[in-house]
């Protein structure tokens, strides 16, 4: 017995002392980057930190070339209403207020529209107005009311460079006399859709249908 306790002394002083299991060490501290994706990368092996440095500073660069500032938007141009007087008679169309739809329009000449009939006034001025627009003539409410003057035929188109002339339609019994400056008929600038035209067998289906000239009451 005491044999073999001897020999165990003497394998256990030969033997190497066990490991632990678990070695403590140091918690790993990193300062603090003003870059997260910087801070990331020193945790890569060297040739993907390498291959990432790479891009970031190409990347960067040529940011940094083609918006060295943020570009502003470019404001869009103004509409304009181009107008040409054609006689010293002619007067520029105004609106009246600041928020006005129409461009008064005057006569520069003397006319008469006859009781029951209709008069062609000249302005003596041509317009362009902006592509994608058209410039519909329309009625004063003024002379509508108190004169019975309506105007008809009143489309200008854009690509229209002759003079402007306004239709006037009398309704009333008695002749309306115009003198040059008064003001006549009033120009609206209106935009427009212009579809190409598609020839169909049949249309959409609609509740109304064909229901016209009065079928959804007066």
């Amino acid at each position: 017995m005491a044999g073999m306790l001897g020999v165990g002394a003497t394998r256990s002083r030969l033997l190497p002392s066990p490991l632990p299991l678990f070695t403590r060490r140091a918690p790993l501290h990193l300062a603090p980057h003003p870059n997260p994706i910087s801070r990331r990368l020193l945790l890569l092996p060297s040739r993907t930190l390498a291959a990432a440095a790479t891009t970031m500073a190409a990347t960067n660069g040529a940011t940094a070339a083609a918006d060295p500032v943020q570009e502003q938007p470019k404001a869009a141009a103004p509409l304009l209403l181009k107008v040409k007087r054609l006689s010293a008679n002619a007067v520029l169309p105004s609106r009246g207020s600041a928020l006005a739809a129409g461009y008064d329009l005057s006569s520069a000449v003397e006319a008469v529209v006859p009781a029951r009939g209709k008069a062609l006034v000249a302005t003596d001025l041509s317009v362009a107005v902006p592509e994608g627009t058209y410039a519909r003539i329309a009625p004063r409410s003024g002379l509508a009311w108190k004169h019975s003057i309506d105007v008809g035929a009143g489309v200008v188109d854009a690509d229209y460079r002759g003079p402007v002339g306004v239709v006037l339609f009398n309704h009333s019994d008695a002749d309306f006399a115009v003198k040059p400056g008064d003001r006549v008929a009033q120009l609206v600038v209106e935009r427009i859709a212009t579809p190409d035209v598609a020839e169909v067998d049949d249309l959409d289906a609609t509740v109304r249908g064909e229901g016209g000239f009065g079928s959804t009451g007066v």
